[in-house]
Order: structure tokens, then sequence, then C-alpha cells
């Protein structure tokens, strides 16, 4: 019998769905641009005072990507892509009231067949989740607690945690890939007295860069791309080859002769970057994911996975009047212009941040293992994602005890790197161990086939999203700490989120 897809009908032999012409418009090749004639664009910043909620709107508006592109349609918090720095005091709780004044179309596709997206629910609905936060349940973002055009949604975030580079972006079920890239995402910036007394540059000297990629038409207008199939246009990557800095293509920034601390947030669908400076100048690395290093990590490169950050510190002093580009591989992606001259630096970079003590494995009541899981059709192309074998909508499985560390080991069968992130908690990695992935989809048997590899040094702090790597266990230990209810935990890479690769766990009392 022929087998029906998403209202397409496929061959008796051959059981995926059958792609239609897929119309896609004559796009932009970003090297025709004249690259570093955009001054970087540095998001603004908001700040809670005397205990009222700030107010944030979501609403459709235009922006230029590069002087010499037409405006395109963008949605954003505050007006722009990326939207306003939230910046916060550790210990001092932050209420934001998000609006959402969006239209009710969506103007990217939208793929009714997935889950959470189906052609019975509003096309345009919004719930902001603060990336990296230890928030109450009810005020994390939960994916299916979702508002419609007209209304509004106010959220408390009480900020008991470290300082930390924090990010807020749209996480509605079903089409959050969709919402983040048309621009719905922004910085969160976590501060406390700790940090503050490092000495570390600030003010003027210290720059949120937002990095992510996009396709763009001939006409600069966002173009997401689609299967091929009309009524199914899921697909299961993104990569663009417009590479954006806070919103930009190939910005330059005017800096002085010193050190510069750089908070950088991968916003990307998909995209990993792997950030370098040009001649392979090293720089330094103080922090991840939440918050500061335990000491600082010399790289000459780093490779950055969608929903991770790092806190970096750049020293211009030595290369006064001259430039110096950040890249991705062998591309720039912005340049850094040194003003003439020396300059006087009372920053500095302790050798010791902050202390960071190893989780203990004999700390952990539990241990879990949960596989990545993904499923092709006969030619090869991914349909379904899923954790641990398990769809959305299928009971809890995972319900750690309030106050309790577990070990989630996590076995990816997959040929790609996911990024998993937790929602509530922070997490150390344990190790990554190679093992032989046959022998597991056979018999459900873990065998190493090389030893532990325990994180490197910029990865052995506080981590809220870690890249499980392909044909590896990477193991997680995890304290449930904060809050109990139902959170969730997921791939960040957007596409594979939409398509089941997400799941709730419930932390219980």
């Amino acid at each position: 019998m022929p087998m029906t897809m998403h209202g397409k009908q496929a061959g008796a032999l051959c059981q995926h769905a059958v792609a239609d012409q897929a119309n896609v418009p004559r796009l932009l090749d970003p090297t025709r641009l004249a690259p570093f004639v955009d001054p970087l664009p540095v998001p603004s910043v908001l700040r809670a005072s005397a205990g009222r909620p700030l107010r944030v709107a979501m609403r459709e508006t235009e922006q230029r990507f590069h002087r010499d592109l037409a405006p395109a349609r963008v949605w954003t918090y505050g007006g722009s892509l990326p939207g306003p720095t939230i910046e916060a005091r550790s210990g001092e709780a932050l209420a934001v009231e998000w609006r959402n004044q969006l239209p009710t179309k969506h103007f990217l596709p939208i793929d009714h067949h997935i889950c959470g997206a189906e052609a019975d629910k509003p096309e345009v609905r919004a719930v902001v989740h603060v990336h990296g936060a230890r928030v109450p349940a009810s005020d994390d973002g939960y994916p299916t607690d979702w508002f419609v055009p007209g209304q509004a949604r106010r959220q408390t975030y009480p900020n008991r945690q470290d300082a930390a580079t924090l990010w807020y972006h749209d996480h509605t079920m079903g089409i959050e890939r969709l919402n983040l890239y048309a621009g719905l995402f922004g910085m969160y910036l976590l501060r406390d007295e700790h940090e503050l007394a490092l000495g570390l540059p600030s003010g003027d000297f210290e720059l949120p860069l937002v990095l992510s990629d996009r396709l763009l038409t001939e006409q600069g207008e966002l173009y997401y791309p689609v299967s091929g199939v009309s009524d199914a246009p899921w697909v299961p990557e993104v990569f663009g080859n417009a590479m954006l800095v806070n919103g930009t293509l190939l910005p330059r920034h005017d800096v002085r002769a010193r050190r510069y601390r750089l908070r950088v947030l991968n916003a990307a669908n998909g995209r990993f970057f792997r950030l370098s400076l040009r001649g392979q100048r090293p720089f330094l690395q103080i922090g991840s994911d939440q918050g500061l290093l335990a000491a600082p990590v010399t790289q000459t490169s780093l490779f950055l996975a969608p929903g991770e950050r790092a806190d970096l510190i750049i020293d211009f002093a030595g290369l006064g009047g001259s430039s110096l580009e950040l890249m991705n591989d062998t591309l720039p992606l912005m340049r850094f212009d040194v003003a003439a001259g020396q300059e006087r630096d009372d920053s500095r970079v302790p050798a010791i941040l902050r202390e960071v003590p190893r989780t203990p494995e004999s700390s952990a009541s539990t241990t879990r293992v949960l596989t990545i899981d993904e499923y092709s059709d006969c030619v090869a192309e991914p349909m379904l994602m899923l954790l641990d074998g398990k769809h959305w909508h299928e009971p809890v499985s995972e319900k750690p005890r309030l106050n309790s560390t577990e070990i989630w080991s996590l076995v990816n069968l997959t040929e790609d790197t996911h990024p998993i992130h937790l929602h509530l908690v922070r997490f150390q990695i344990l190790d990554r161990r190679p093992f032989d992935v046959d022998a597991y989809l056979d018999s459900k048997t873990l065998r190493y086939t090389g030893p532990a590899q325990p994180p490197p040094a910029h990865e052995a702090g506080w981590k809220d999203t870690a890249q499980v790597y392909p044909g590896m266990v990477t193991r997680y230990i995890i304290r449930f700490e904060g809050y109990t209810g139902r959170y969730v935990w997921h791939c960040h890479l957007l596409e594979h989120a939409s398509n089941e690769m997400m799941r709730p766990f419930e932390v219980v009392g």
C-alpha cells in the first residue's frame, strides 16, 4: 500500500514525502557587499528602578542588516534586533511585563504537522524564556504557556544566582525556530558584588556581541528555507551565509589600545561559530554560560554552539593605529579599529577569578542514561528527533527531587553534535567518552571504545548548555535546586527542538 505523509502520497518502495518545486528567491551573496562600513550597533540597556517592572513590547519593525541593503521586516523586543540588554543585580528581583504587539499573521512558514504548531492554534503566539535563569516554573516561559497579540504577561526573575551572561528569547512550542529567526532575542546580564570587585573592563570597555546567521534575499529580506513539501515545510537545519553581529553584516567598532570585555552569545538557530582573531592572536576566556571560570584560559580559537555564551577579554594594547578582525573559521565577522597612541588601562584580569569546586560524583543519588535519537526516511533525510526515544506528549519520566544531585549520561546515537540545555539548573560536565554506537543499537549495551575525556579548562565551569558529541556519552552532574515544578530540557538546534527534541522534566518536593 502506498504511504501518505502530510497529504502527499509516496510510492510503495519509497516512504518519504514527494517534494513540490520549492520557489526559492534569488539570495544575497554577502561577499559582494562592502565590509566594515557599518558601525557595530550596541543595544540599549534596561535596568529596573524602584521596584517598577520593565515593560518590553514585541513588535514588527524594519531594520537594515547592511548600509547597502533595503530595510527588512523583523520581529523585535523593544524595536531592535537584538533586543535591549537587560541588566540585573544578583539577589534583586526584577519583573518584566512582556507585551505581545505582533501582527496576527506570521511572515515565516509554519509547519502545522509539528507538535504544538497545529492549524487550530493561533499563527502568532509568544512566550519568553530567560535562558540560564533560576526562576519559579510559572515564570520560566514554558513552551505551551504562550499568549497572543494584544495580550501581555508579567514574569518575575528572582536573580538568586551568581553573575552570568544570560539571554532571553521566545520559547513558543512549535514556532520558536521561526520567532527567533524573525528576531526575538536579547541579552540579560546578571552582575554581583564579587564580579564587580575584580576590576574587569567595564562601561564603554564591555561589549555585548550577539552572533547569528541568516539567509537574505538580494533585496535584503529574511528568507527561511523550506522542504519543498508545500504543507510540510520543516527542514532539519538552517544555515545562513549572512553572518550578523548585533544584527549587522560585517560591522566595525572603534576601540582604544587597552583591554575590552566581550560578552559573546551564539543566538543562531543552528550554526556553530568557530571564533578566532585574525592571525591567531591569543585572547582570554574568563567565563562561560553560568558565569566566571575559576581562572582565565588562554585561547586562540573557540567553538561556540547555539545557546552557549563566552566571556572574553581581548587586549588591544600595542595595536594602536591598526585593526583586528574577529573571524568565524576563515571568514571575518567584524573588525575592531584601534585608535592610535598609548592608553592608560586601570582594568585587570586576576589570575584567580572565583572558586568553582568540582561536584563529586559520589554526591549523585541518581544516574540516568538518556539517548539522543534521529529517525530518517528512506533517502536518509532526517524526519524526527527524540530525546530518550520519547515524544513531547508522553508522560514525564525524569522527576528529580528538589536539592538532589543527579548524573545524566547523554548517549548520542546520531551523527550530529547537539547542544543540550536544561532549564532551571546549572551543571558541570563530568566527561565525554566514545562508545560503540552499533552495539548500543543492537543490544542497548554501552561498550566504550576509549577512555573518558574530562572537559577542557574553558568548559570546566558552570554550564547550562553543552555540546554532546556524536558517538560519545557526555555526562552532566546536576544539582536540582531552587524550585519545584515542571521545566524542559532540549536540544538548542532550534529546528531539532521544534520537531520533538524537547522533553519536560519535573522537580518534585
